[in-house]
């Protein structure tokens, strides 16, 4: 097959357009850079009439906004999802993870939660507390001053607490607790477990003339038209274009290998376009990968030469080693206080109001890493279901179930708004024995080989999972409420969600200062081709109680940096 070589070179072509690669985007095309941004998926603006969901009501979907093609729902702004036609993936020795793709301009940053936490100094050095995998080779003082700029630039809401583990930053005013959070805060006050104010990336006040103020449509998952909340593409992409940064979109570009020259420098990318099924190749100075942690440790595993014969990075065998995933397990309660509520309109932001970050001491307990609370509930604008059968609760009172007609609306309009949920969100310990590999047989359908897994969490997350089960029970029962469904059982590891379902996977590239036991160095720079970058999440040592998103920006605009000033000095 002939592959069409374009004629410009690039000084930088950044492969995966979500956090990491719109971060990087930004920073090198403001420094005056000539930048090549390769996504897999469409071009996406959440303003666009054609490709908006938000504000449209549910009868406006076939189904009432359940998902047909979305994992989320119709309306849910996610082009991708855990299985996708043509692009299969597998399993090694009847394990199991599940491997989300977002194929769209923004990748994940245009659907997910918007939780926007720093890791704090004991999440860089976690083994120093607990003997347990490795330290990070930077510390909190090297990221900090990156987290206090992506704040500034991006927004984020919060209130200062001072806690040690959970960093302070630059924070705009924060939405009051809406009335199921209130109910939260009273139950977890009887525990002894603090709550406090979340910390989202989405604008309560302005920052700038480019983006509009939330209006709490409660609908961030479907990606917002006045660009209130951050998605790369809208914070960061557009706006290095507007600025004039020399910036070419390369959409629908499925990239199958970094190019390499005789000297094991990389040259550039090649890639597969969608729409005609055609290989081309573009040039560049710098390729920096942020595909996500998986999907650029494919790429490097499948950029083989004579001078990287087991893929590129790869001399020391730890590409895709390490994978590691945040835990989840969550738990649901009917609260009889929150019945017969009045109907009024209380949506907020596109997420929780308030939330719990790890509060006890590991020592005292069976597992060595934390976990935070997520919270749920109120009352959301119907659409295809209310997660549970509403006429169902008669039954905590003695009274006839099932119905229709005038009964059924009674009920509903009854326990409308009286469901509360927890999700418990922790952090897994990084295993050598969870990874991703090549598979020698399997192709997707570009002809390009994919990825195969093998994954088994620890009774380390087990007993987590255990103790999320159990703190949400005490919650829920603090609160007056009913816990739905039984108890997860030890056989089914207590609710932990399968690895890969939370969408946290991290750790495949990961990052030190001894070659043969890592891929990067401290700036994210290949050890084996010092002008090869990675800005995804691939490059973590650890996964914290905490989501990753804030701390990939930072760090790809640590890194960014760097490449700057490696091109100004000619070091690369």
């Amino acid at each position: 097959m002939q592959i069409k070589e374009s004629p410009k070179m690039y000084d930088a072509i950044i492969v995966g357009s979500g956090a990491g690669g719109g971060m990087a985007t930004k920073i090198l095309a403001d420094a005056g850079l000539k930048v090549a941004v390769v996504e897999a998926g469409p071009f996406f603006d959440p303003a666009d009439p054609d490709q908006m969901t938000q504000l449209k009501w549910p009868w406006e979907s076939p189904r009432r906004g359940a998902g047909t093609d979305r994992p989320f729902g119709d309306f849910d702004t996610a082009y991708g999802g855990w299985d996708l036609e043509g692009e299969p993936y597998t399993h090694k020795d009847g394990t199991k993870f599940d491997w989300f793709r977002s194929r769209m301009l923004g990748g994940r940053t245009n659907h997910w939660g918007r939780i926007s936490l720093r890791f704090g100094p004991h999440d860089f050095k976690h083994k120093d507390i607990d003997g347990l995998g490795d330290n990070w080779p930077i510390g909190y003082e090297d990221v900090k001053p990156y987290y206090d700029k992506v704040d500034k630039l991006i927004g984020v809401f919060g209130t200062k607490e001072g806690l040690p583990n959970d960093p302070d930053g630059f924070f705009l005013p924060p939405p009051k607790p809406r009335l199921h959070e209130l109910f939260y805060i009273n139950g977890a006050r009887k525990s002894n477990i603090p709550v406090y104010p979340s910390r989202l990336s989405m604008l309560t006040k302005r920052i700038n003339n480019d983006r509009g103020v939330c209006f709490y449509c409660s609908q961030c998952s479907r990606a917002c038209q006045v660009y209130a909340d951050f998605s790369a593409e809208s914070v960061l992409i557009f706006p290095a274009q507007k600025s004039g940064g020399q910036v070419d979109l390369y959409v629908n570009s499925m990239v199958r290998e970094v190019t390499t020259n005789s000297e094991g420098k990389a040259t550039g990318v090649s890639y597969i376009n969608k729409e005609d099924r055609k290989e081309y190749q573009l040039k560049g100075k710098v390729v920096v990968l942020a595909a996500s942690a998986c999907s650029s440790a494919r790429i490097l595993l499948n950029s083989k030469s004579e001078q990287h014969p087991n893929g590129l990075g790869n001399s020391g065998n730890t590409v895709g080693k390490y994978l590691h995933d945040s835990t989840g397990s969550s738990r649901a309660g009917f609260i009889p206080g929150l019945m017969n509520r009045k109907t009024y309109n209380e949506d907020g932001v596109g997420g929780m109001h308030v939330y719990t970050p790890w509060w006890l001491d590991n020592k005292k307990l069976d597992f060595p890493r934390g976990y935070h609370i997520e919270v749920w509930g109120g009352m959301g604008m119907p659409n295809y279901g209310f997660g549970f059968n509403a006429n169902d609760f008669n039954k905590f009172f003695d009274l006839p179930t099932g119905g229709y007609g005038n009964s059924l609306r009674a009920d509903v309009q009854k326990y409308y708004g009286s469901v509360l949920g927890f999700g418990g969100r922790g952090e897994s310990i990084a295993l050598e024995d969870n990874y991703c590999e090549i598979d020698p047989t399997t192709v997707d359908e570009f002809g390009i080989p994919v990825l195969r897994f093998h994954y088994n969490w620890s009774d380390f997350e087990r007993k987590q999972a255990r103790h999320m089960q159990q703190t949400f029970e005490e919650l829920i029962h603090n609160m007056g409420g009913i816990p739905l469904g039984d108890t997860p059982t030890k056989e089914e590891d207590y609710g932990l969600h399968a690895p890969g379902n939370i969408i946290h996977e991290v750790g495949t590239t990961r990052m030190g200062d001894d070659p043969k036991r890592s891929v990067v160095n401290k700036y994210q720079q290949l050890h084996d081709a010092d002008n090869v970058f990675i800005t995804d999440a691939g490059p973590f040592v650890s996964q914290a109680d905490k989501n990753c998103t804030w701390t990939i920006l930072a760090l790809s605009w640590r890194a960014s940096d760097y490449i700057v000033e490696q091109l100004k000095q000619q070091n690369i």
